[in-house]
Parts: structure tokens; sequence; C-alpha cells
């Protein structure tokens, strides 16, 4: 039974699947939620530190998430894991939405885009700021079977910045059932009620089937295929 290699002369054996991600925070968020004893959990810098993430082409999450979820499978063989999610702001007609991460360029950093939003919704009352965090989670087999699963969470914007944990938009995204900031919540506590930790707990699910059926399988990446 051969192990899989990755990168940094590490070397694994047992059931893997691999998030489908450059993004090592992102990639750590998801691996604490998915992390079991009965599979390792890699990323793409683990397997395919090279291999360049696809192009998010798609206009929903559900598309964009398959298609990194797919590119993936492709490239290494192994059970792939991608998520897409997004802000969905009321006052912003639901914007920035599906196009969260490029919201005014991708090169643009999360703090400068975050005070952009802060700087057009200034004025606005607590009630009309509502908003949600939106996640579709896909998971490919390499055999082809696809599931999707999904992942809402509802919030408002807040007036400033807080919190250091998490990344992405977390410091704007204001809870009122808790009174604090996504960003303010240490980890355990964000995996519990995030968009995230609820589309990979249902993803959870789907991997456990897999298990129980020997559809998680040890060895090495297939390769380009």
């Amino acid at each position: 039974m051969s192990g899989l290699a990755a990168s940094g002369g590490r070397s694994y054996s047992g059931p893997a699947i691999l998030i489908a991600t450059r993004n090592l925070k992102k990639a750590r968020e998801m691996g604490e939620i998915l992390a079991s004893e009965h599979w390792m959990v890699l990323n793409l810098m683990d397997v395919a530190p090279d291999l360049e993430e696809p192009e998010e082409t798609g206009c929903t999450y559900e598309e964009n998430a398959l298609i990194k979820a797919r590119a993936a499978v492709r490239a290494t063989g192994l059970v792939s894991l991608a998520d897409d999610a997004g802000l969905e702001i009321d006052a912003l007609g639901g914007q920035p939405g599906v196009y969260s991460r490029r919201f005014l360029g991708e090169d643009t950093s999360f703090p400068e885009k975050m005070e952009r939003i802060l700087e057009l919704l200034r004025g606005v009352p607590g009630e009309q700021r509502g908003c949600r965090f939106r996640a579709a989670v896909a998971i490919v087999h390499p055999d082809g079977e696809e599931h999707v699963c999904y992942g809402v969470c509802e919030g408002r914007i807040g007036h400033a910045m807080r919190g250091q944990y998490g990344f992405g938009y977390d410091p704007i995204f204001f809870l009122p059932t808790l009174g604090k900031h996504m960003a303010e919540l240490p980890p355990a506590e964000k995996h519990a009620i995030s968009h995230r930790g609820q589309a990979l707990r249902a993803a959870r699910t789907v991997l456990q089937d897999w298990l129980r059926a020997g559809r998680l399988s040890p060895g090495s990446p297939a390769g380009p295929r």
C-alpha cells in the first residue's frame, strides 16, 4: 500500500482527502472542521504546490466550488473538496456576493475592500445593514461522484473592523445574537456557527459514508488525467 508523497519530504499512508486551496488560512480552518482520526487532511501546498488554481468562471458559489474540486481531482487523483463563499449585503443589492474575493480587484487587500464597504454604508442604520455569509462546498470523488453542501450565516455589517481571528470579511461581520464580530470569535466558536462550518459538517457526513463503503482509499496521487 503506497504512501502519499507531500511537499517537504513528508509521506502519508491511509485514507486522504484534499482541500483544493493554496490559501493556508482557509486550508487551516477547513482542516480543523474536517479533522478525523480516520483520514489525513491535505491541501494543495502539501501535494501540488505548483498547481495553479483554476479561474472561478462560474456564476454561482456551487459552480465555482465544483470547478476547483474537479480540477484538483484531475491533477491529483484524490477525493477533493473545494468551497466558494461570499458576503451578501442587503443594502448593496446582495453584492459583492459571488464576486466577494474579486471585489475592487483580486489584488486589493481585504482591509481595503472592507474600508470601501464601510464607506458605502456610512449613515445606513443598523436595521438596514443586514447581510449574510453564504458558502457552497463541493466534494468530488475520482470515480466522478459529486456532492455540494451549503451553509448560511446571517448577520449585519458593523460600523468598524473588529477582531483578529479568521480572515476575509470576518472583521466587519457583526453577529447580533452574540454581540460580537465574526473575527472576535476563537476558531471553535466560529466553526460552530459559520457558513463554512455548516457546509463542511454536511460534507463530513458524505466523507464518512464513503469511508464506511471503503471509497476513501490510500495511495499516491494519480497525476493529471
